[in-house]
């Protein structure tokens, strides 16, 4: 069931409209950087067809490698576009020379499948998404402004379906954008949904490629892997050298002392035990913080949702968790999960300077995912010593994925994926 660390039952609609209209923006969005594309390859696509067109009576021969490698560019923007907004888009090999081998190669003809289809259906869908967009603000600030219009254009000043002449008649066009913000929440997702997935479907490398690939990866991650594991053994050792076994040393020196002091002094022989009962206090504290850290007990009393709020209500920082679990997740990925909201949060209120903080953890499509934003300074790196590098290394021994946008001044959003099964 969804949990909400700071709102009430009375809050989840708005919570919901709020998911919507992001899903809607971000579709928006999506659209937008696709029509880019879509133009770049509309472009692409009519000189490809002149060079075509060329070659028929030899001219356009040795302009065909530079149209190749101009398709080459585009469709490789294309996939760090989409890279950028979902899993990464790996692109083919290197083209072998000569004209005759590039045109043989199954990742060209893929490419020019592709750049035929979004420089038309493409491009369509992101003409229709900033369509939708202009008439929503057109129509919702009509009353705003249909007082400039001069007389003779009042008229046909919403869509032409009515004249406008005053506030009443100006309101009901201000009622027809309504009805478009509807149509543009409905219909913008699943457009740049069908935008991207011709790129995902012929963009891809190939299976050898991307088998190749994933084996480098998974190598480096296994390295990753193995460095946080005795990175995690090192501060264990730490904690337990530089904390609980001196304590445990104090409690040894002092229950010396007493049994002296029992024969010597007995008077003073309460206050040396009372100290030794004090560092066995706080050794025993020690002790259970190192073991909370290996595997944080409250996930198990509480859920990953429920041991999130925990860890937001503690923070310095006023922080908020917006948490959709439908279920439970394997036990490592509920740990690292807890470790990549804890660190953040650390780094947050040491670094950041930030007023507030938003965690939002997600279960869609067999993943567990993790947002992490605050409004701070911003800047932050995951190379500056900042406990950023572990989760990065955490994340890909999970085989997840890690993303930091800082900009200077902020604001800052982690994100994080881990797989967890269906």
């Amino acid at each position: 069931m969804p949990t909400h660390a700071t709102a009430g039952r009375g809050r989840a609609r708005p919570r919901d409209l709020t998911a919507g209209a992001r899903t809607a923006l971000d579709g928006l969005e999506h659209l937008v950087g696709g029509l880019g594309t879509a133009t770049l390859a509309l472009f692409t696509l009519i000189g490809l067809a002149a060079v075509a067109v060329l070659c028929t009576i030899g001219v356009g021969l040795p302009l065909a490698p530079t149209a190749l490698r101009g398709l080459r560019a585009v469709a490789d923007r294309e996939r760090a576009r989409l890279s950028r907004w979902g899993p990464e888009i790996v692109g083919p090999e290197p083209p072998p020379p000569g004209l005759r081998a590039a045109l043989a190669r199954p990742a060209t003809r893929r490419e020019l499948a592709w750049v035929a289809a979004h420089a038309t259906l493409g491009l369509l869908l992101g003409l229709i998404g900033l369509t939708l967009s202009f008439s929503a603000i057109r129509d919702l600030t009509f009353p705003l402004w249909w007082r400039l219009l001069p007389p003779n254009e009042s008229g046909g000043a919403a869509m032409g379906l009515w004249k406008v002449g005053d506030l009443p008649s100006a309101l009901w066009v201000c009622a027809l954008g309504v009805g478009w913000i509807a149509l543009f929440a409905l219909f913008t997702p699943g457009m740049a949904r069908l935008q991207a997935w011709t790129g995902r479907r012929l963009l891809d490398a190939d299976a050898g490629t991307d088998l190749a690939l994933r084996v480098a990866h998974l190598t480096a991650t296994r390295a990753g892997a193995l460095d946080a594991h005795a990175a995690e053994l090192r501060r264990i050792e730490r904690s337990l050298h530089d904390g609980t076994q001196n304590r445990i040393i104090a409690v040894t020196v002092l229950l010396g002392a007493a049994r002296r002091a029992v024969a010597r002094d007995p008077s003073t022989a309460e206050e040396i035990l009372e100290r030794a009962q004090d560092a066995a206090e706080q050794a025993l504290s020690e002790l259970r913080a190192v073991v909370r850290g290996i595997l944080p007990p409250v996930l198990e009393n509480r859920s990953l949702a429920g041991a999130l709020t925990g860890l937001a209500a503690a923070c310095p920082v006023p922080c908020e968790v917006d948490a959709d679990l439908p279920g439970r997740c394997a036990a490592s990925v509920e740990a690292t999960a807890y470790f990549v909201v804890a660190e953040a949060l650390t780094n947050i209120a040491k670094h950041s300077r930030a007023r507030h903080a938003t965690v939002a953890v997600h279960r869609r499509d067999g993943r567990l995912n993790l947002r992490i934003t605050d409004d701070g300074r911003g800047g932050a790196d995951d190379r500056g010593g900042s406990g950023l590098g572990g989760i990065r290394r955490r994340a890909e021994a999970h085989d997840g994925t890690f993303m930091l946008t800082s900009p200077s001044g902020g604001p800052t959003t982690l994100s994080v994926s881990l797989p967890c099964g269906s």
